[in-house]
This record gives C-alpha cells, structure tokens and sequence, in this order.
C-alpha cells in the first residue's frame, strides 16, 4: 500500500532539528521544542505501527519514479516495530536529559545532535534500497562521533578516536560492498536485489559480497571480534548519551543484519548461517565473561550490550520464522531495559562520584528508589519472570528445541545465568550491605532522573504480562521477514 505517511518518522526529528538551530543556545526552547517533538514522534510511531498491521506494509516511492530507479522507502511490520521503538527510546532520553546533561554541552547543538541521530535510525530501519541505508548510517555515525566528544574531556576524546576510526573503516568497506553489488547486478534497489542475487551465477562472489556486509553490520552491532571498541567507548560520555547509544545504536546494526539476510543473501544459506550461528555464540559467551570480570558500572552494561546482541545473532542463523521472532523480541525487550540500566547508572554515579564498585555500597538505605529499579531492570536483562526479558529468552528457547539446535540452548541458558550473576554483583556491591563513607557528591534533580528509567522498567513489566499481543506481533513480523516475496511484492505493487 501506498501512503506518505512512510516519510513521517523521519520529518519529525528533521522539522525539529532545523528548528532547534534557530534557538541557538536558548536552552529553555531547545528543552520545549525537544519535548514536544519527542511527544509527536511517540504518537506517530504508535500510528504508524497501527496503519502496518491494518493495512499492510506501506511504501513510498519518492518523485513517483517505479523501482528499482527511484528512492524507495518500505514500512514493514519489522521496521515499524523498531521506529516505536526509537521514539520511546529517544522520548526518554531527552527528558532525561533535562535533568542530567550540563548546560555547556546544551549550549553546543546537544538536542539536534539527537534528533539528526534519530533521523539516521529512522531513515535506516525504512530504507528501501541499500545505498540509501548508507547514507542514514552517514548520518546516524556523524551524529554520533560529535555526541560522544562533545565536552572534550581527555577520556571522551580518546574513545571518540578509536570509535570513528572503526566506524570509517566499516564505512569504506560498505561502499566496497556497494559497488560489488553494482556491478554484479546492476541495481542496488534491495527488493531488485532479492530478485537478482540468487540468478547470478558465480555465487562465489556473493559469498565474499555478504561477507564485507557482514563485517560491516557486525562492526555496528559490536558482534564477536568486533567488540572491542565498544565497552570503553560507552563507558565515558553521560549517561544519557551512553543509554541511547547501548539501547539504540547496536540494534540498528542488528537490524541491518536481519533485513539483508533474510532478503538479500539468501543463496548459500549454509555457510552464512553456519557463520553467524557461531559468531553468535562467540560474541554471547565473551561478553558474559566480560561483565562478570568488569567493576566499572558501565562497562559491565557495555559488555551486556555485546552479550546480548550474541542472542539476536543466532536466532537469525536459526533461521526459522520462530527464532527470527525471538530475536525480534529480544531487540524490544533489550532496546527498553538496556537504556533503562543506562540512566540508573548515571544517577548512582552521580550520587556516589564514581563508577567503580568497590568504592560503593549501602546506596538501598538513602535510596531506595533507585536501587529497587536498578533491581528490577537487572532481573529482567537476566531473564526472570514476569519480565519481558523471561519471555524473550523462552521463544529463543522453543526455537531452539523446535529444530533440535542443543548447544543454542545450552548456551542461551548459560550465559543467562553469567547476566544474573553480574547483575547481582553490582546490586550486591553497589547497593545492598553496609553503606561506604564515601559522601553524597550529588543529588540534585535526583527523583526527575528517574522518572525515565522507572517509565522503562514497567514497560519491561507490561511486556512480560501482554506477552501473548506482542508475540503475536513480533511472529507476524518474522513471517513477513521470513517470506522475500512479500517484501518484493509490496515494493513492486506500483508495477504490477
């Protein structure tokens, strides 16, 4: 179905970001113009998930050029699952924001670097052709390297350099990847491709294709051995620029991932899923054993991040409309609980004046709020129920034993257990037992930074309980995933 209402994910934060520079350090209307964006973008997002699960995938194509010739942006189940998403995301983490970033760095564009970052997600998850989705990662990755240094501490700056210098390589691999792809098909429309790829005969060379695709993808999502960068690089800007980074950033990477294998590189389906069944289980068991080892608070939610993503990556190499949809449901669940740790983090170490565990303890007593949701959001990332984070971890589970995969299962429980471990360790050390004599360094705003991160964690809770409806969605989604032809037809309809 044809509709303009495709483009609309995208227009909010780009009206807003325009808007945003003509009140140029009058921080009072950045904050309004900020809010009242986010609120919009939130209402859109929930109307246009509506509109896709009414009427079907929505497409525009812009100028009214046919495909593949034309720019073409596609709104499926999938993608406008993951635009909700980015508008809870990034509704959070402004008004987080209101009470937590400094006003220097308010001063210096922070809230339209946000909403251009939202602009690349959004134009990423609705890209219809693949030198398209490039250009949102551009955009998406340029915002981000600006957040990251900006207040141009000795740290920030450090991590900044290692962050865009792997970013810049992933980015000259794509463009590799883009003119293979020219050449071996001559289009880069991406329902055109899942037409073309599979008639072309030297599938030797889509194998190297979905490889560069992969390492690009991979860097972004911060699969295994891909990883490295990003446990430092998270761990040193505010915490609300980490949240949104650690719940956002890696899932667009993730969802590239998905998109293109199961659309596009789908020839040689043995060696890639072979592939990212074991990168999977590499990149979940290294990054449980990188937060068990950590004590800087984020580094462990870092490494989380990383760990979990391990989870996603293998249900797609399982390959099955279940797995997928767990997958799908992992990426909701951890995109909310993810960031919600994130802003719990940034309040502690507020408060406490330090990030490293062994220097705190006994928080629960004065803070009990904080430390009672900073529980709560940890027990769902391990899995617990009622939580979303249990009913994530037993559709993986069903889809494991559906096709009799053993050690997907062994390790997804495992490594569940190493993420209940560390959550516990932080909760113990941090939180509970006698209080440290270390001083109160701040609480200023203390109960407005968690009004965001407590918003999450009854999400988390509302998912768990309405897990039936949004199972039902995420299964709709995979099936549509799982079958190229709807996809394609959806994009061809004009034609046909």
């Amino acid at each position: 179905m044809s509709s303009n209402q495709v483009l609309s994910p995208q227009l909010i934060p780009w009206i807003t970001a325009v808007l945003l520079l003509f009140t140029y350090r009058r921080v009072r209307w950045q904050r309004i113009l900020s809010g009242v964006s986010a609120i919009v973008a939130v209402a859109n997002a929930i109307y246009l998930l509506y509109c896709v699960l009414t009427n079907g995938t929505l497409v525009f194509w812009a100028g009214d050029w046919l495909p593949p010739f034309g720019i073409t942006m596609v709104v499926d189940t999938f993608a406008a699952i993951l635009v909700l998403l980015t508008a809870l995301i990034g509704a959070s983490c402004i008004f987080y924001s209101f009470s937590h970033i400094d006003m220097q760095r308010e001063k210096y564009f922070y809230y339209f670097l946000i909403q251009m970052m939202l602009v690349g997600c959004n134009g990423a998850f609705i890209a219809g052709d693949i030198f398209n989705l490039y250009v949102w990662f551009e955009i998406l990755l340029i915002s981000s390297y600006v957040l990251l240094a900006l207040g141009g501490e000795k740290k920030q700056l450090r991590e900044t350099l290692t962050y865009v210098v792997l970013n810049v390589l992933a980015s000259s691999f794509f463009l590799v990847g883009l003119g293979l792809l020219y050449a071996a098909t001559g289009t880069l429309n991406m329902a055109d491709l899942a037409i073309k790829l599979p008639q072309i005969e030297n599938q030797s060379l889509i194998n190297l294709i979905s490889v560069i695709f992969l390492f690009v993808f991979g860097s972004k999502a911060a699969i295994f051995p891909l990883f490295y960068w990003l446990p430092h690089s998270y761990a040193q800007p505010p915490a609300a620029i980490s949240a949104i980074f650690g719940g956002l950033l890696t899932k667009v990477g993730v969802y590239c991932l998905i998109r293109t294998f199961t659309l596009m590189f789908i020839g040689d389906s043995t060696f890639i899923y072979t592939l990212l069944f074991v990168l999977g289980i590499l990149t979940m068991v290294l990054g449980g054993l990188g937060a068990i080892c950590q004590y800087q608070f984020r580094k462990i939610l870092s490494f989380h991040i990383i760990s979990q993503v391990g989870y996603m990556l293998i249900g797609l190499a399982m390959h099955t409309t279940l797995t997928i949809a767990a997958a799908m449901y992992f990426m909701f669940h951890n995109i909310i609980v993810k960031t919600s740790l994130f802003y719990f983090a940034g309040a502690t170490e507020e408060i406490s004046g330090t990030g490293d565990l062994r220097q705190m303890g006994g928080l629960i007593h004065r803070f009990p709020v904080l430390a009672w949701g900073f529980f709560l959001g940890g027990v769902s990332l391990a899995g617990v129920p009622p939580f979303s984070g249990f009913f994530a971890k037993l559709l993986m589970l069903q889809g494991a034993a559906e096709i009799g995969q053993g050690w997907a299962m062994f390790f997804i429980l495992a490594v569940g257990f190493l993420t209940l471990f560390s959550m516990i360790k932080i909760f113990m050390y941090c939180y509970w037992g006698q209080e440290k004599t270390l001083a109160v360094i701040s609480t200023s705003g203390y109960r407005r930074k968690l009004i965001s991160p407590w918003l999450l964690v009854m999400l988390s809770l509302v998912v768990g309980f309405a897990s039936t409806p949004i199972i039902e969605v995420v299964l709709r989604a995979a099936a549509e995933i799982s079958d190229p032809n709807l996809y394609i037809q959806a994009v061809f309809s004009k034609i046909n």
